[in-house]
């Protein structure tokens, strides 16, 4: 009987334990995907958590730059500069009206970067080289030396004095100038200055102060131009900051011709430098023409000019091979152009084969 009920039980037990297993089972198989899925989304979780941490972590960086210093929020300033300045250097450079016009490229027997050039006997009017001479184009500074004509054939007091004021400051280029506002200097220091350092203020205060002031001094200009012959002439101003101050090589050239007659404009135009009393302080100025500082020349007259729109410009009268000459040279890349197209063009007229090179020129056109 005690067998027979163990039996019994030992039967019970087994079938509960079958079938605790065949329960249990599903139940594991369904706690082991549970933990699965769960791994696989704190996996999936895991760059999220990263991309938090790190966003969380730099305001703590940024903090302890700061307490460091600064050094990293004072080094942003930095790149946005180079940025601006690398935008800055992208733009595209301003091109002067000869070379928009393509003169530049004009052929010339000597190569020159001009886009203008003449050379002519001061004594016979001969031409002995053109090139783009009849180009009318903004002349810059050489307006000066008009200016100068004028100042020189008015006959005004040279020793009166002349004070600088507000109206005289260029608010068209903003070019600077070292004559302050309530600067004083004799008008011949003013003419000297814008001959020679091709001083704005300066030339400006010559046109402000002559009789009826700068209105009256531009159409004096005019009228002068005119009864020089300079038919493809303009001025609109004494300093030539305007790019509508225009004239042609030839038109220049007659200018110079007669701006060489005067002796004060031959002998301010040409100074090395010159000191001006300017209060407690001297300013010293040079001449902006570097090839009057060079004693191989031999300079009676000069003027140069800039502006953006006209290029390097230069007018000199200059004797060669004991002859007299007028060079005009408009437009030039830049001061080393310009001067490097000067000693070209004298090079070659101290050659004997200057005339032989122009009728080989002509033959070839």
């Amino acid at each position: 009987m005690k067998t027979s009920l163990h039996a019994c039980f030992s039967r019970s037990l087994l079938a509960a334990l079958l079938m605790s297993g065949v329960l249990m089972a599903p139940a594991v198989a369904t706690a082991s995907a549970s933990k699965q899925k769960v791994v696989q989304q704190k996996k999936a979780a895991e760059p999220t958590r990263k991309v938090a941490k790190a966003s969380k972590n730099r305001p703590e960086r940024k903090a302890v730059a700061k307490k460091a210093g600064g050094n990293r929020t004072a080094a942003a300033p930095k790149r946005n500069t180079v940025m601006a300045a690398s935008a800055v250097a992208a733009e595209p450079a301003v091109v002067s009206i000869g070379e928009q016009l393509g003169l530049r490229k004009v052929d010339d027997p000597l190569n020159l970067n001009s886009s203008v050039a003449l050379v002519v006997d001061q004594q016979t009017n001969e031409i002995l080289l053109g090139k783009n001479d009849t180009a009318v184009l903004p002349i810059a500074s050489l307006t000066k030396l008009m200016t100068g004509l004028l100042i020189a054939e008015a006959k005004l007091p040279m020793d009166e004095t002349v004070t600088i004021d507000s109206s005289d400051v260029d608010r068209l280029k903003n070019s600077g100038s070292r004559l302050a506002v309530g600067s004083r200097l004799t008008r011949a220091e003013a003419l000297h200055l814008a001959l020679m350092s091709s001083e704005n203020r300066a030339a400006h205060a010559l046109g402000r102060t002559y009789p009826g002031g700068v209105a009256a001094f531009v159409r004096r200009m005019n009228e002068r131009a005119a009864e020089l012959g300079m038919t493809d002439t303009r001025f609109v101003d004494p300093t030539g900051l305007s790019s509508d101050n225009r004239s042609s090589a030839r038109d220049l050239a007659l200018l110079a011709a007669v701006a060489y007659e005067r002796p004060m404009l031959r002998d301010l135009s040409t100074s090395p430098a010159y000191d001006v009393a300017h209060g407690r302080h001297v300013l010293h100025y040079r001449n902006s023409n570097r090839l009057v500082h060079d004693g191989s020349w031999d300079i009676g007259l000069q003027k140069t000019g800039y502006i953006r729109e006209a290029g390097r410009c230069l007018v000199m009268q200059v004797s060669v091979s004991g002859r007299k000459l007028i060079m005009v040279l408009l437009d030039a890349a830049g001061p080393a152009a310009r001067v490097g197209d000067a000693e070209r063009l004298r090079r070659w007229l101290e050659s004997s084969r200057y005339s032989d090179a122009i009728a080989e020129f002509a033959d070839k056109g």
